[in-house]
């Protein structure tokens, strides 16, 4: 049996999105239709690779560029012709504008095209696929070693029975590996320390109540769902003592952007004196966004909020919807961002320079 299709698995422990055996599809699991199902998808072109990409089928920063870099290579072979390359590129990368992954690892994957090209041998598909797969799967596996080491910093922050507050889902369904915001959790929850983990429903999509919660149950950690308007309620309570989020793209200011209403949870977290981790790896920080003004903000489906969930309509014909995804918070609202490089403050995101 394999790690994909044993559901007994944490999904940290399984592989969510993988070549098939021939290398001609990509394997995922369908995300759209969690908790009720867990059923794996093929797509083969580019097309397909980015419909997934657009509807949520796959979804969370890391886990878009990972099957964005590994979904080029399945339409690369489809389209037979290593001129598609372009074309195929530009089909992904438009499917979502706000997680820098996507970009950026496409990016690392037109690298590797046009290096193949200057070599001197002749070229052809069966000689460039094999280095396509082998960039796409090592931004794979480098993705889940940043996973690793957020779980490690993070967790030092976590105390024993301590109050966790987190917003969408920045878990396993993410990344492909522990995920970000739910490394700490993960680690801290194998280490004894017991976190009782609240997780907001995140609408309009309940990511938090479809995914994160979902998750974090199934691997024994202690979770409670709460409606996005409970926070303020909850963090008056005291239960809760620190927040945990991800993050699809984060300013060169610090500035982050990531599911809507993190902004506004953050203001609370601020007002109850609770501090705010953003989770991330140093593939979703853009030094080219010098602030969160810098940050385009993907316009979702007005269905989504009005007629969604439920039989009927949840709001009147033609009323006007707004469906940001995103918002950013500001970086004056942020304790700390834990990556893989340790726990920074927001001058020292890009001390490298980059």
């Amino acid at each position: 049996m394999s790690a994909a299709s044993d559901l007994s698995l944490p999904f940290y422990e399984r592989d969510i999105c993988y070549f098939s055996p021939n290398g001609a599809s990509l394997l995922l699991l369908d995300q759209t239709l969690l908790p009720a199902e867990e059923r794996y998808i093929a797509v083969q072109s580019a097309e397909q690779v980015a419909e997934a990409i657009y509807k949520l089928r796959v979804r969370g920063a890391p886990l878009i560029g990972i099957a964005a870099a590994m979904g080029l290579c399945v339409a690369l072979q489809k389209a037979g012709d290593i001129a598609a390359f372009a074309v195929a590129k530009q089909t992904i990368g438009s499917s979502r504008p706000t997680a820098v992954n996507l970009a950026w690892a496409l990016q690392r994957m037109e690298t590797v095209y046009l290096r193949y090209l200057q070599t001197p041998a002749p070229h052809s598909l069966s000689t460039l696929l094999p280095l396509l797969r082998e960039e796409a799967l090592l931004i794979k596996r480098e993705e889940a070693q940043r996973c690793e080491a957020i779980g490690t910093y993070g967790s030092a922050l976590i105390t024993p029975g301590m109050g966790i507050l987190t917003h969408c889902n920045a878990g396993a369904l993410a990344t492909g590996s522990y995920g970000t915001a739910t490394a700490p959790i993960y680690f801290a929850h194998r280490q004894g320390k017991a976190p009782q983990v609240f997780a907001d429903e995140t609408r309009p999509l309940l990511q938090g109540a479809r995914l994160t919660a979902y998750e974090l149950q199934r691997s024994g950690v202690d979770i409670t769902l709460l409606c996005d308007n409970m926070a303020a309620s909850l963090m008056n309570s005291g239960k809760v003592q620190m927040m945990l989020v991800g993050c699809d793209r984060v300013a060169r200011n610090g500035d982050t952007a990531n599911k809507i209403g993190t902004y506004g949870v953050a203001v609370l977290a601020h007002h109850f004196g609770i501090p705010v981790y953003v989770c991330g790896p140093t593939s979703s920080m853009d030094g080219t966004a010098l602030t969160g003004h810098d940050i385009v903000i993907e316009q979702r489906p007005a269905g989504e909020v009005s007629s969604l969930w439920y039989r009927h309509p949840m709001a009147p014909q033609g009323c006007k919807v707004m469906n940001p995804s995103f918002d950013v918070t500001p970086h004056e609202l942020i304790t700390g961002y834990i990556t893989e490089r340790g726990i920074l403050q927001a001058h020292e995101l890009f001390a490298d320079g980059k």
